[in-house]
């Protein structure tokens, strides 16, 4: 049973296409902002703003692997390596070889890794919070089911 697709819309045409307005160009404005607010907020912590989204994986469990967050993070296995690389040396986080199947490199936080997990979040939400200034919970609300229609129409009309 295929769910039905919603309604193509002409929003967009050719003729009136703008970079600045479409929606392609406000999502990473909106990702960019994000991210550099983020990264100002960890800073105190030595973390970049592309280094606390693996930390954080990572403590949720499931055994991630380099290709798995490299999958899950969109980029390169090189990158995820070179910035495992960087948080192993900065103490907060071990690998280690599964111990049965040695191909397998198993990712763990230390305890300064899993400390600096419970703060992560505090602070991402006081980012958001502030991009967020001034909108009511019922826009809030609205902007995630929008966000959501975005993604799931990119698996119907993909």
């Amino acid at each position: 049973m295929n769910p039905e697709k919603p309604t193509v819309q002409d929003f967009y045409r050719g003729d009136n296409w703008s970079a600045e307005e479409s929606i392609g160009y406000l999502l990473r404005t909106t990702v960019s902002t994000l991210m550099r607010a983020a990264e100002t907020a960890m800073r105190p912590h030595g973390l970049t703003s592309v280094q606390w989204a693996p930390l954080m994986i990572i403590s949720r469990g499931g055994n991630p692997t380099a290709a798995s967050l490299a999958r899950d993070l969109n980029t390169d296995t090189g990158a995820m390596t070179r910035m495992l690389d960087r948080l192993e040396a900065k103490g907060l986080l071990l690998r280690t070889r599964s111990s049965t199947d040695r191909r397998v490199v198993e990712l763990t936080l230390t305890e300064q890794g899993r400390e600096l997990t419970t703060l992560i979040p505090h602070h991402l939400a006081s980012v958001y919070n502030n991009h967020l200034a001034g909108f009511t919970q019922e826009e809030f609300v609205t902007l995630k089911q929008m966000l959501r229609r975005i993604i799931a129409n990119r698996d119907v009309h993909g």
